[in-house]
């Protein structure tokens, strides 16, 4: 004899047989199902964010433990190895080596420099002062005539401008790139020419001629600028640039001599007015020589880590440097990668347990971000109603680029000998509705809830929660009504 349970408690039953496996807490009340997912601990690889491998790529880097998830690979090179004759980019070079970093799951991001501070790695191209171009020479430590480029004339700074937005019909927008360096000026397109006397820095409005053609080529994909450009840094900033800062981890004498972290950035952050610049732009950190460093001097792991985090940073170049041996240190860099980025969580999801064809369906959320910076990217909340071939995405009308993540105040005196964890984001209520399609049969219907890509329904962005399945995380059965 066959037994036909009622409605509610068939959906009550299938919930709890569906808790276990999919990693979720599920109730039923009043006709609303209400799932509370189970978070997830891992450290997440996702786009836009993380540990970057330098100048190899992730199958190519031999000190990357595997427990560690690389989604950049950041590289800099020289004006002549894009453009090796006059008018002519090498296109080649750059296919392979976008090539090479989207066989190991990752995305390129660069540099291009200029001022090269070694007469045996020349950063100019050849064929520059044959072609009109301005040569300016200059001493740096040892090295004497170092030939770098004089961007205060106007053919030499047309030349390199007219480049830059050749490489962007290239490069923008490329999905296998990530974000650009803004280079090009100083000793290694660190907009600085320190430990030299002979020339000096292009005038202020020629600096912020070679931003704006940054700004003019690079259009869709993100743009990074080092700290070190004072008033020029500010302008990149102001019109939507990240900023990047090298030598993260140095504490010197940490009150006794000077460092980056203590007597550097806290000034060129302030003189520059990017204090809130990560809330619409990314930061990066390049390690001061790398963590073993650290380690052997005694430094406190946790306080340069919380001190990244605090300033909400989004990737850490450590050079492809191999990590300190010890345990202690893989744990508090696990630590800190568990935090490091964004890092999405759903807290909950309440949704009807029944809808109708071609009706409105809604559901009521809470999400947070407990990592240390926002998505930058307008990633779009999805959900799939059914499984395989025969699923239906549809797209919400929320980005999570509005999660933002906890914060607490920067360069007070306990903070400089003792950076404080950083809080998670607030819960963040976010509605939306979508309609049931019309050729949805009756019967139950799995209901998955993905992020994807702006421009597609595939899932990009890995959750803090458990249950993932390929790409979605499922959240319940629906019963669509005849």
């Amino acid at each position: 004899m066959r037994i036909q349970l009622p409605f509610c408690i068939m959906s009550a039953v299938l919930v709890m047989m569906a808790v276990h496996c999919f990693g979720v807490d599920r109730s039923v009340s009043n006709g609303i199902v209400t799932v509370v997912p189970d978070t997830d601990d891992a450290i997440l690889a996702n786009p836009g964010m993380g540990w970057q491998t330098f100048h190899r790529t992730a199958k190519n880097d031999k000190s990357l433990p595997a427990w560690i998830p690389s989604t950049v690979h950041y590289a800099r090179w020289g004006w002549g190895t894009f453009e090796p004759k006059p008018g002519i980019i090498d296109a080649e070079f750059i296919a392979k080596t976008l090539r090479e970093t989207r066989e190991s799951g990752q995305r390129l991001a660069f540099r291009v420099m200029c001022h090269s501070s070694s007469l045996k790695e020349p950063y100019l191209p050849p064929w520059l002062s044959n072609e009109g171009g301005k040569i300016l020479y200059t001493d740096y430590g040892s090295s004497k005539d170092l030939p770098i480029p004089d961007f205060d004339d106007e053919a030499t700074l047309g030349k390199h401008i007219d480049f830059i937005k050749r490489l962007g019909a290239i490069c923008d927008g490329n999905p296998d790139i990530d974000h650009i360096d803004i280079g090009s000026l100083g000793w290694w397109g660190e907009w600085h020419l320190s430990g030299q006397k002979k020339v000096s820095m292009p005038t202020l409005e020629n600096q912020r001629r070679l931003v704006d053609a940054y700004r003019t080529a690079f259009k869709k994909t993100p743009l990074i600028m080092l700290i070190g450009g004072g008033k020029t840094l500010s302008y990149a900033v102001q019109n939507g640039a990240g900023w990047r800062a090298d030598c993260i981890g140095d504490m010197g004498g940490f009150g006794k001599t000077w460092c980056h972290m203590c007597q550097g950035y806290p000034v060129w952050m302030r003189e520059a007015e990017i204090m809130d610049a990560w809330k619409t732009a990314p930061v990066a950190f390049e390690s001061c020589w790398d963590m073993r460093k650290w380690v052997d001097e005694k430094w406190s792991l946790r306080h340069i880590f919380n001190y990244m985090l605090a300033l909400h940073a989004s990737y850490l170049n450590n050079k492809s440097a191999p990590l300190p041996p010890d345990d202690a240190c893989r744990a508090e860099v696990e630590r800190f990668l568990k935090r490091f980025g964004y890092r999405l969580e759903l807290q909950s999801i309440s949704y009807p347990a029944a809808a109708k064809p071609g009706s409105p369906f809604t559901v009521s959320m809470r999400w947070r971000n407990t990592g240390s910076a926002p998505c930058y990217r307008p990633y779009r909340i999805a959900y799939r109603f059914g499984s395989g071939e025969t699923a239906k995405v549809f797209v919400g009308t929320n980005t999570v680029n509005r999660l933002m993540p906890g914060s607490v105040e920067l360069f007070s005196p306990s903070f400089m000998t003792n950076a404080p964890d950083l809080p998670f984001g607030d819960s963040v209520t976010v509605n939306d509705t979508v309609t049931i399609p019309a050729s949805l049969t009756g019967g139950d219907s799995m209901l998955a809830i993905g992020v994807v890509d702006e421009t597609n329904n595939i899932p990009v962005i890995r959750l803090a929660i458990k249950g993932r399945d390929d790409g979605w995380y499922p959240m319940g059965t629906l019963r669509i009504e005849k």
